[in-house]
């Protein structure tokens, strides 16, 4: 009994320092996003004497966050439904059907999964040159989808190999096609893999910054993960009003994993690519 309440005492300790350690950072970055600069510049780490909550609005309407917070949501809805029909399609192939070559294709989206992407900047830019794609919404998000699908290719396939093939054979039996099977028997099963695969490819395409600072130039485009560049002046930088316009950024996220976080890790967990 001695052995297991030092076991539990250690585990809560060493969960409270994990919970620390993750949450002490968003909590300075909220006292900084409430300071002035001169008490930013002596102290980075305390709290704040004057908590300066007009820095919200400034951030806000100097960086002409409205548009930024439509333009994201475009941009993340887009990629996440996309990504999701793609990977949903090639998953099912993959993991459901007998598909020649089905192992060298799942090899290839291995590797290019682990590819950096600034190697794709040249080539792509001169093909959404030519192709009408640059400086659109629509460009940037279908360079996400091919971005993010081989990573959610692979994960929803773990998940859809969990599933029991005896549904499936039964509507086959009864006549169904393989896009009525699809539909109406896998993918009603497959919802928290495919929340899963909509959460990260979304959450991925809303932090995204290299792809979305280069492929758009319109200001009025433009998604919210590029606007720290407004607080820039000169050589110099306020970072009072970037933090405030960080903490604005991160909160719909934020509050979204918290309300969905319990489907988020039953998906991942089931995928086996969540150490389950």
């Amino acid at each position: 009994m001695r052995t297991v309440r030092r076991g539990g005492t250690v585990s809560y300790v060493l969960l409270t320092c994990l919970a620390i350690f993750s949450i002490g950072p968003i909590v300075l970055f909220f006292f900084n996003a409430l300071k002035s600069p001169s008490e930013y510049a002596a102290s980075s780490l305390g709290v704040p004497g004057a908590w300066r909550w007009e820095n919200f609005t400034t951030a806000w309407q100097q960086a002409n966050m409205g548009a930024g917070v439509v333009n994201s949501l475009v941009i993340v809805l887009g990629t996440a439904a996309l990504t999701c029909v793609v990977a949903g399609s090639a998953a099912y192939a993959l993991g459901r059907l007998q598909v020649r070559g089905s192992s060298a294709f799942i090899t290839y989206l291995l590797v290019t999964s682990a590819l950096p992407t600034q190697m794709f900047l040249v080539p792509l830019f001169y093909l959404w040159t030519q192709a009408g794609l640059y400086d659109t919404r629509l460009g940037l998000i279908l360079i996400y989808v091919g971005l993010f699908s081989p990573f959610a290719t692979l994960l929803l396939r773990s998940f859809l190999l969990t599933l029991p093939r005896e549904f499936e054979e039964a509507a086959r039996v009864d006549g169904a096609s393989e896009l009525k099977v699809l539909v109406r028997i896998v993918l009603p099963n497959a919802l928290p893999g495919l929340l899963t695969v909509a959460l990260t490819t979304g959450l991925s395409a809303y932090n995204e910054f290299l792809f979305a600072v280069t492929f758009i130039q319109n200001q009025d485009l433009l998604p919210l993960s590029t606007t720290f560049f407004t607080f820039q002046q000169g050589f110099s930088q306020d970072y009072t009003l970037v933090s405030a316009a960080g903490i604005i950024m991160i909160a719909p996220m934020l509050i979204l994993f918290l309300v969905l976080q319990r489907r988020f890790i039953d998906g991942l967990s089931s995928s086996g690519l969540g150490g389950a």
